[in-house]
């Protein structure tokens, strides 16, 4: 399959696919523009390493609750609707805040407020795949990840400007962009979407319930899922490599800065080399795996498993070693986060999207919540602690990733015999 498919995809998208992919640019240069240094602006405010993991760990507990309302809130508000309201809570509240932050206290208020994005995912994934076909899915997805990499075209002027004014009032006027392209994407989008055909159906049945009455009718989905062994799979691959990203998101910077001795302005050198290796390997390898099984899965997290052993070992001040370690981290990347999401999205019962990814979450939050708090603790102690963590996890997800491979095959099988 030639590199013309992913092109030929973006310009042919229809529907909501279409909305949802087209404004994502909006959302992904500036959430990608000022993440890789949410944890130094931190540090720079005040905060210690064991406050940073704090908040992260508080921020991921109050995403359980907006995780269980999502299902039932999505369901009975709509998918449209849904998104555009616990979006602009979500989002635009919270980078106002952190563009004013001074303290601690500004941090987990913040992270509170921006918990509900949660409920948004939930929507906004059912608005992207349930009119969509299935076959679309890789490319579909590989777009929503490449809308974030058009940041680093100008991720080195972030360097610049910190270089020049400084990392508190650079992260302060990149909060502020962040409120004005987000704010923006939200209102566009809701104006290209509509709500999908399984939306409708379910504002119907909810029409005469309450969100508590319907989120009391997640028993019969949750033993729907524990009777699906590729839903469990994939949500157990959710759970480990949403720690893993998240441990990475949040201690990375602090390891490379701290340990490495690589300077502010210097690290977003790193994003940069980052997202233009992610992006070529969307259009040069990505296009050939639409169509295969799960395999390049098992391939992006030994990867992913091998940039991060390198990572832990490269010596104090050997920055030399971190071009191709994020570039190894890189290839790994679409290789997981696109699979786990097909993988996610073709083993999920339709009539049921909402409330079984609202569940999923649910499970993977509640698992995720402490590794925040405890990959602090074990930064404080050794900033390569983390990383040891994220190591043992990813061995784990290669075992859980094989195991659902191999119910995959056996579902499919019993499908095929019947």
């Amino acid at each position: 399959m030639s590199n013309r498919g992913l092109i030929h995809t973006l310009k042919h998208l229809r529907g909501n696919a279409r909305g949802c992919v087209y404004t994502e640019p909006l959302w992904g240069i500036p959430f990608n523009l000022y993440a890789p240094y949410v944890s130094l602006y931190m540090l720079a405010l005040g905060l210690s390493d064991a406050q940073i993991g704090l908040v992260a760990s508080i921020g991921t507990g109050a995403q359980v609750l907006w995780a269980l309302l999502g299902g039932a809130i999505t369901d009975k508000l709509g998918r449209k609707r849904t998104t555009l309201i616990f979006d602009i809570i979500s989002w635009s509240i919270p980078t106002l805040i952190w563009a004013v932050a001074q303290n601690f206290t500004y941090f987990l208020v913040a992270a509170l407020v921006n918990a509900v994005w949660r409920v948004t995912m939930n929507s906004w994934t059912c608005l992207l795949v349930e009119d969509t076909e299935p076959d679309q899915l890789v490319d579909i997805y590989s777009w929503i990840y490449i809308a974030g990499l058009l940041a680093a075209f100008v991720t080195p002027l972030a360097g610049v400007l910190i270089g020049r004014f400084g990392l508190v009032p650079t992260m302060r006027g990149l909060y502020v962009l962040a409120f004005i392209m987000m704010t923006t994407k939200f209102l566009v989008m809701n104006a290209l979407v509509t709500e999908t055909r399984q939306g409708r159906v379910r504002m119907q049945e909810t029409a005469h319930q309450s969100v508590l009455a319907v989120l009391r009718e997640s028993t019969g989905v949750l033993r729907q899922i524990l009777h699906t062994p590729t839903t469990l799979y994939a949500g157990a691959l959710m759970l480990t490599l949403t720690i893993c990203w998240s441990i990475r998101g949040t201690f990375w910077s602090v390891l490379v800065a701290e340990r490495l001795q690589v300077s502010d302005a210097q690290l977003s050198l790193y994003p940069f080399v980052r997202s233009m290796t992610m992006m070529a390997f969307f259009f040069l390898v990505m296009p050939r795996l639409r169509r295969t099984s799960y395999l390049p899965m098992l391939v992006g997290l030994a990867l992913f498993l091998a940039s991060q052993v390198l990572l832990v070992l490269v010596p104090p001040g050997h920055t030399g070693w971190l071009i191709p370690i994020t570039m190894l981290e890189a290839c790994s990347t679409p290789l997981t986060s696109t699979m786990l999401d097909k993988l996610v999205a073709v083993s999920i019962d339709v009539a049921e999207r909402a409330r079984i990814n609202a569940l999923l979450t649910v499970m993977v939050v509640l698992g995720s919540t402490p590794f925040g708090w405890i990959a602090g603790q074990l930064s404080t102690v050794d900033r390569r602690l983390p990383f040891v963590l994220v190591i043992a996890l990813l061995a784990l997800s290669w075992v859980v990733a094989l195991l659902g491979m191999r119910a995959a095959r056996r579902a499919t099988s019993t499908v095929s015999v019947a």
